[in-house]
């Protein structure tokens, strides 16, 4: 494992200009956790919303594409580089705007190639995404957080021992596969498809569906295809089951999605997964069958944990084939990635293999995800950063739903990109 810390990179001393801070100047704020006097992240704002902008300088369509293509085709980090827009342009772009990027707190690398990233964002919250490489083929998924924290407290789950803080922004959440991006040195976006970066899956820290219109926002810029474009097809969000929010997740974005499931029954899910006391199975389930997305090509992926005596079982198994009558999915069973403080173990690999064999007995694909990064703490379930530990207001949340569904990176990343 190999494991490069950046917090204390050296940090520019240049004055600021007369006119507004310089972007080297937000860089050494922002790594102390300080905002940008005022300017605003190009990165983040809506394609519909910059047109706006541009309308409002005099400015045309046409530098909005310009635009566009600096900062999501080639990924320039300085308005200063957008060499085909007027010197008198970028720099009154660079009064009120800048292009950000987190700043790396820590850079990990597993033994396995899987690729963690702590990265720091202007309010001092931090937030963690993971590569995962496919083992086949020179490519693989990234996984992005939607939240600091989780609103969500799954027993199994070390990101719900961090409560909530805020909601990622959608600057904030697309920046993540961004700075992944400049990692790999994957700018401009490949013309030919060919890329190391092939997939994004909405598995990191957080409830996607609690945050869902910057989750929304993000995930458009990230697929439009004058930028970063990365295809619908190779997008996968996963939720706990916030059953409001899927349908329109569907309608609005069409990408493929995975239920955090891990209960066959409403009982056992109650006790593992609090967020179903909200949003029992029933409901779930009629989500699912109704979800745009879904078809014979692309179906849904119930993830499944594998706990030692907990939800292991034959019987469960055999429910589950049961309980998920009627929508084409498939099932992803993960073992339990061991985090510090848990009591939960995980199940015996050959009783991994026979629940496996139940399911697919039943006429469901039922593969074994094994464990990518967890010398490193980026396998599933495991993802949790060093950020406040203080509870915001809990936006998007609701009733008693305290649990959350959500089994974090590692493993189901290679389901987007195999």
């Amino acid at each position: 494992m190999t494991d490069v810390l950046t917090e204390n990179a050296p940090q520019t001393d240049a004055p600021a200009k007369q006119d507004g801070p310089s972007l080297s100047d937000f860089v050494s704020r922002a790594a102390n956790g300080q905002a940008a006097d005022g300017r605003r992240d190009l990165v983040g704002i809506t394609r519909e919303e910059l047109t706006e902008l541009m309308a409002g300088m005099g400015e045309s369509k046409f530098r909005v594409k310009q635009l566009w293509n600096w900062i999501y085709n080639r990924g320039v980090t300085d308005i200063e580089d957008m060499t085909n827009i007027s010197k008198k342009l970028r720099d009154r772009l660079a009064q009120d705007f800048y292009v950000g990027r987190p700043v790396l707190t820590a850079d990990q690398k597993s033994t396995d190639d899987t690729h963690k990233w702590l990265m720091k964002f202007h309010d001092g919250n931090e937030a963690e995404t993971v590569y995962i490489p496919d083992r086949n083929e020179d490519r693989g998924a990234v996984c992005i957080s939607s939240q600091v924290g989780c609103t969500l407290t799954c027993k199994f789950c070390h990101t719900g021992t961090q409560l909530l803080v805020r909601n990622l922004t959608p600057g904030e959440i697309v920046s993540q596969f961004m700075v992944a991006r400049d990692s790999y040195g994957e700018w401009p976006t490949p013309a030919n498809g060919i890329r190391r970066l092939s997939n994004i899956v909405m598995m990191g820290m957080g409830e996607p569906l609690f945050n869902y219109e910057n989750v929304r926002d993000a995930l458009r810029i990230a697929m439009d295809g004058e930028g970063i474009s990365i295809s619908r097809r190779r997008i996968t969000l996963s939720t706990s089951g916030v059953v409001p929010e899927i349908v329109r997740c569907g309608e609005d974005l069409g990408v493929g999605l995975a239920i955090s499931l891990h209960a066959p029954d409403d009982d056992l899910r109650n006790e593992i997964m609090p967020i179903n006391k909200k949003y029992p199975l029933k409901e779930l389930m009629d989500a699912c069958r109704n979800y745009p997305g879904m078809s014979n090509a692309r179906p849904i992926t119930m993830e499944y944990v594998m706990l030692k005596g907990v939800n292991d079982k034959p019987e469960h198994a055999r429910a589950l084939a049961k309980l998920v009558k009627g929508v084409h999915c498939k099932f992803n069973l993960i073992p339990f990635n061991k985090w510090p403080g848990s009591d939960y173990e995980c199940t015996p690999t050959n009783d991994i293999k026979k629940f496996a064999q139940i399911l697919l007995d039943n006429g469901y694909e039922a593969p074994i995800r094994w464990p990518r990064g967890r010398d490193i703490l980026a396998a599933c379930g495991q993802l949790k950063s060093e950020s406040q530990r203080q509870r915001k207001s809990r936006v998007g949340s609701t009733g008693d739903a305290g649990g959350c569904g959500k089994s974090d990176a590692g493993n189901e990343g290679i389901v987007a990109a195999q």
